[in-house]
């Protein structure tokens, strides 16, 4: 009889539920679990931080649709991956961690890396669980990517401990679980669709709201009907932006604050009243809003604001729904509206509100500046990673997405750290695609080791970084009267070298002219890049009505 090691019967089992990506560090006692899963036919990537390991996996599991993994060693480097465990918990991103762990039987003795893992884990995961014996990782694996992609889809974890990952057994004794299929696809009672269309009809200025939601539910066929038909204006959310092109003209994205503080009806489409949509309330929103909420949890429906009609279920099910009910009684919303003219007026303001900075030819550059010629390099295929403070929130204006689940950034839980790990992620399960990662100077701190990776691997990630010298702008030389600011960095840095480093190329911009040509350059290598923009360290973004975090 042949005998089977424990991390091949979990690779062979991994890649039978879709595991088809894993990323992590390896070490002891996972090595032989890396080198199964590559016998397998599974894509392991070796990063350099499991940090950004853990983000890379959660990420790919928001691209696939599916369930990916991150593997790390035990004890310090489960612990680095926690981080990533939280923000796949608060962005409903499936994903598996598994982690070595010491040998059964030198539990409570003080082995090496020893940690209570599981009960670590248990705090963000949904699932959490120590494999006892080779017998039962075929259980533990359907059940981990099950739990992971059903309901709330969320992060899980697996602990294999190094007794399991080593020791053979007859591969005749080792059971075959069962394959996890799609998620289920709920629609919502009938009733409630024909609810909320009667109200969305009252409306004198409604809008729909489109989160990430949609873009985890695949819906943005429907999605696009929908506001096609209804022609009702339509407000993205960061990572919901591609839905629905950015260019549509029923897009309120550059009159973001006015659709929100007026409208009185929001179809609140795969989006929470979270932080992120200022929970709802005022100033920010109409204290009389109705809200039409589509959520597939139905635990998150009125959190912060009552739902004038709950539509429970999946989010491309229920858009479906109601496109199915609009065929038979049409609707549609005024286009010559004042609503709409109020819009349009408002969004006409906001671009000549920032014009004069787009035009600036200074040196060193405004964000606007730099933003003008990285919107105009862009291509429509480009997926695009934002990482930053400024960088981030001003680049969600000013850099367009024509699809969905074509950008990703700090999402609901604000995570610096994340731009790199997601943008390996989106190259290795886009082939071909290119990736570009626009970070500010502090972002690319956080995981800037992983261009080493980006270059190991050859994938066709550009990295942009608009340098302000520091957190929120740092100055422009060094106090020589005490020590640097708690914001500040190095204002001679040159990060671009990273770059060249690791046999890749590296661009220094510090003139406006000298942006769009090394950006042509970066995009004509077909392989990693960095350019590396100096800002003026008071730069920010044009006057805000509102601060950006309600209080």
């Amino acid at each position: 009889m042949a005998d089977i090691s424990g991390a091949r019967i979990l690779a062979r089992n991994l890649k039978q539920q879709g595991v088809d990506y894993v990323f992590g560090i390896v070490g002891f006692p996972v090595v032989p679990i890396a080198m199964a899963m590559q016998r397998e036919g599974i894509t392991f990537i070796g990063m350099r931080n499991e940090q950004s390991a853990s983000y890379a996996a959660q990420a790919a599991g928001y691209l696939t649709g599916r369930t990916q993994g991150c593997l790390v060693v035990s004890g310090p480097g489960v612990v680095h991956a926690l981080s990533g465990l939280a923000n796949a918990k608060e962005n409903l991103w499936p994903m598996l961690l598994i982690g070595g762990a010491s040998p059964t039987d030198q539990n409570g003795m003080g082995a090496f890396q020893e940690e209570d893992q599981v009960a670590a884990a248990k705090l963000w995961c949904k699932y959490a669980r120590r494999v006892e014996t080779h017998d039962r990782i075929p259980y533990y694996v359907e059940q981990a990517v099950r739990t992971s992609l059903y309901g709330r889809p969320g992060p899980v974890y697996l602990d294999m401990p190094a007794d399991v990952i080593d020791g053979r057994v007859d591969e005749q004794s080792i059971g075959v679980a069962a394959t996890v299929g799609e998620a289920p696809r709920t629609h919502a009672e009938p009733d409630s669709v024909r609810r909320a269309l009667s109200v969305l009809k009252t409306a004198e200025k409604p809008l729909v709201i489109v989160g990430k939601g949609m873009a985890w539910a695949r819906a943005e066929d429907e999605v696009r009907q929908f506001i096609d038909r209804t022609q009702v204006p339509f407000l993205a959310s960061p990572m919901g932006k591609g839905v629905v092109p950015d260019d549509h003209p029923l897009s309120v994205g550059g009159a973001r604050s006015l659709a929100l503080e007026e409208a009185d009806v929001i179809l609140l489409a795969g989006a929470r009243l979270n932080w992120i949509m200022h929970f709802g309330g005022k100033p920010r929103f109409n204290p009389e809003v109705k809200i039409l909420q589509l959520d597939s949890h139905p635990e998150q429906i009125g959190h912060n604001v009552p739902a004038a009609v709950a539509l429970v279920g999946d989010g491309r099910a229920i858009m479906g729904q109601l496109n199915a009910e609009l065929a038979d009684d049409p609707w549609s919303f005024g286009a010559d509206s004042p609503w709409r003219e109020a819009i349009a007026e408002k969004i006409a303001a906001n671009e000549r509100a920032v014009a004069g900075m787009k035009a600036d030819e200074s040196s060193p550059m405004n964000y606007y500046r730099a933003f003008r010629d990285i919107a105009d390099w862009l291509q429509p295929d480009d997926i695009i990673v934002g990482e930053g403070a400024n960088t981030m929130d001003i680049g969600r204006t000013q850099m367009p997405n024509v699809h969905a689940r074509h950008r990703l950034d700090a999402g609901s839980y604000g995570t610096m750290g994340i731009g790199l790990g997601f943008a390996v992620a989106a190259a290795v399960c886009n082939p071909g695609q290119r990736v570009v990662a626009v970070q500010g100077d502090s972002a690319f701190g956080f995981s800037g080791m992983e261009m080493e990776t980006i270059c190991r691997y050859q994938l066709p990630i550009i990295v942009v970084i608009l340098n302000n010298n520091g957190i929120g702008g740092g100055l422009t030389e060094l106090p020589t009267d005490g020590p640097p600011p708690p914001n500040m960095y190095l204002p001679s840095a040159r990060y671009e070298k990273i770059a060249e480093a690791f046999g890749a190329e590296g661009f220094f911009v510090e003139d406006p002219a000298q942006l769009r040509p090394a950006l042509d350059a970066a995009a004509a290598l077909n392989g990693p890049a960095i350019v590396h923009v100096r800002l003026d360290t008071k730069a920010g973004r044009k006057p805000q009505a509102h601060g950006w975090l309600t209080r």
